[in-house]
């Protein structure tokens, strides 16, 4: 089911969000002008209406799991905009991946280059899932806040699903060792599913979640 979008001004950007779907996927889009989509997860039209198929510049699929790219190819057809997704996923979701991120990768929102996203490789929930790292400008409500856009790798109360131990131990390694060791309590966290958070509002549940394990 889709919801209303909704708008917060982020400085340099602007970001709406749209939930979709009976799963409550959540859709970013990041506007500076040129606008870059995270996660066309479902019900093309409504993505559309909510962006301007004519300065969408770049979708990014979080991860590969199919309630994260379901309109991914009908967006793309429509606009005619560059893909990105973590190198490990991108042999998985239905269309061609232009872009394949790697952690430490930049993606720019805008052809300029003026407002541009950090990659952060999360591995565990999937091989190839990233998120993506944005820092208010000047202009920004909070200059020097940090906005991450997760997809499922970590939400409200806990690290995403995962298939195993292992697969556990190394997304919560990379959620810690990438996320709550680099950025500040006041970090907010945009999931993939639900409502955001912030990193200060999970940091002393981590050893709580280690102890409670896959």
């Amino acid at each position: 089911m889709t919801t209303p979008a909704r708008t917060e001004p982020l400085g340099a950007l602007t970001l709406r969000t749209l939930s979709v779907s009976e799963m409550d996927n959540i859709v970013y889009l990041l506007d500076a002008g040129d606008q870059l989509l995270i996660d066309a997860a479902d019900d093309a039209e409504a993505i559309l209406a909510l962006a301007a198929p004519d300065r969408l510049r770049t979708v990014v699929t979080t991860h590969r799991h199919w309630d994260h790219h379901r309109a991914l190819p009908e967006v793309v057809a429509a606009t005619g905009a560059r893909t990105a997704a973590g190198e490990e996923d991108s042999d998985d979701l239905p269309v061609t991946v232009d872009r394949r991120l790697r952690h430490g990768d930049r993606v720019a929102v805008d052809d300029a280059g003026a407002v541009v996203l950090e990659v952060i490789g999360l591995r565990g929930h999937t091989p190839g899932s990233v998120a993506l790292a944005y820092t208010e400008d000047a202009t920004g409500p909070q200059p020097g806040r940090v906005h991450l856009f997760v997809g499922d790798s970590l939400f409200p109360g806990g690290v995403g699903k995962t298939a195993g131990p292992a697969e556990f131990t190394s997304l919560l390694d990379d959620v810690e060792q990438r996320l709550f060791a680099v950025y500040p309590d006041d970090t907010v966290v945009w999931p993939g599913h639900g409502l955001p958070t912030t990193l200060g509002a999970e940091r002393p549940h981590l050893p709580d979640w280690r102890r409670r394990g896959w």
